[in-house]
């Protein structure tokens, strides 16, 4: 839907003046973009959406209806993915931390669990001593360098000693299935992709035990407008220059080989990034000792953007539209740092409406309760609206508390 003043006035006059706009019919179709570049080179592949990124339900459904896998990272995202529709197989429960009682629940499921440490290791090996007619699933999270200049806290160490012991515990019990190998890290630069093919598959040969899934976790850009690429100091890949730096990778290692292992990847952002836009009205508009600031109904964590002047646009829809010069946007929290745009230069009024975007990408799911509950969301693809969230009020921040 291309946004207007008439549509954008519709909306605020009927749910308030600051939302989120999604275009769900964008996010199906980066799943299915991103799915067929990586097919194309190596066919054994899917996609397993990163709840954590962005856990909207109508999301999650889509990635479920179009057969890819939902990554979570704690008990209340199985709930969610199993909540939608999710077949427990279809499920793969990465983090640090799990609830062992629902952890148990799961692997009786046919669950699949990314063993993260030693101390999970051995809390699984019990649940199969617990369970010996059951076939628990799980994975190894597996930390090594891929020379990103970045020492993960996550996953374990290949070459020590606890991973030499994770392996034994597995081995030890007939009903424990090392199913997945994983690997994640947090740098986007395609340039360290090829690490983590190379030594994924080089574990492989080394521990010589083939998994029926190797994943390669997510960290992947997305799509973005060019104002934003701009900001960044490396070019931003696009999807097919992801799959040709590692399916090509799988594809020379494993070809004709029948048991070629299912090769999986994590993205979040490079999904969602581009299908979600926030709108807030301007409220204020002041000079601080020579400085021009905008007071916006939003906060940075509407956006979850930092250090980049985000995808802006303008839309007059106050009286007295004025020239500006250098003028920041700030939001509407009491913390000086809440600033969603700096330097901006252009006509703005009192009552405008702010529309930022790019900003699918963990703002829904990170804004936090402070000063004011969150925001509507409203999905306007294929020219439709439909609230899919609706705005957050007093009872839903407070009545967890007794008063």
């Amino acid at each position: 839907m291309k946004l207007s003043v008439e549509i954008l006035d519709e909306i605020r006059r009927k749910y308030g003046e600051a939302f989120y706009l999604l275009d769900s019919a964008q996010f199906r179709k980066n799943f299915c973009e991103l799915k067929e570049a990586f097919s194309a080179i190596y066919p054994y592949f899917n996609i397993a959406y990163s709840y954590k990124t962005n856990y909207t339900p109508r999301l999650c459904k889509i990635v479920n209806e179009l057969g890819g896998y939902a990554e979570v990272v704690s008990e209340m995202e199985v709930e969610l993915a199993l909540k939608v529709g999710v077949r427990p197989q279809k499920i793969i429960w990465n983090g640090p931390i799990k609830n062992p009682m629902k952890m148990e629940e799961f692997l009786r499921q046919g669950g699949t669990v990314n063993i993260d440490s030693l101390e999970e290791a051995r809390l699984i090996k019990k649940m199969a001593e617990r369970n010996p007619e059951q076939i628990l699933n799980v994975g190894i999270r597996c930390n090594f360098d891929v020379h990103d200049g970045v020492l993960s806290r996550f996953g374990v160490d290949v070459n020590s000693h606890d991973f030499i012991s994770i392996l034994d515990c597995i081995k030890g019990m007939s009903n424990i299935m090392l199913i997945n190998l994983h690997c994640h890290f947090a740098k986007r630069q395609i340039e360290y992709w090829p690490a983590r093919a190379k030594g994924m598959l080089d574990l492989i040969e080394r521990i010589g035990i083939m998994p029926k899934k190797v994943d390669l976790g997510g960290g992947l850009f997305g799509k973005m407008e060019d104002s934003l690429k701009e900001q960044f100091a490396s070019p931003i890949p696009d999807y097919t220059d992801y799959a040709k730096a590692v399916a090509t990778i799988f594809a020379e290692r494993f070809k004709n080989m029948p048991d070629a292992p299912e090769l999986l990847i994590e993205p979040g952002s490079a999904l969602v990034g581009d299908c979600m836009k926030f709108a807030g009205t301007v409220k204020t508009i002041k000079s601080v000792r020579g400085k021009q600031i905008a007071s916006v109904l939003g906060s940075q964590k509407n956006i979850s953007m930092s250090g980049v002047n985000p995808p802006l646009e303008i839309f007059s829809m106050g009286a007295g539209q004025q020239k500006y010069q250098d003028i920041d946007f700030v939001g509407f929290t009491c913390i000086e740092s809440d600033v969603l745009y700096r330097g901006y230069t252009g006509f703005v009024a009192s009552g405008d409406m702010v529309v930022i975007s790019n900003c699918g990408s963990y703002s829904l799911v990170m804004k936090p309760p402070f000063i004011l509950p969150n925001f509507p969301v409203l999905d306007i693809s294929g020219g439709k609206m439909e609230v899919i969230k609706r705005g957050e009020t007093f009872d839903d921040v407070f009545c967890t508390f007794c008063f």
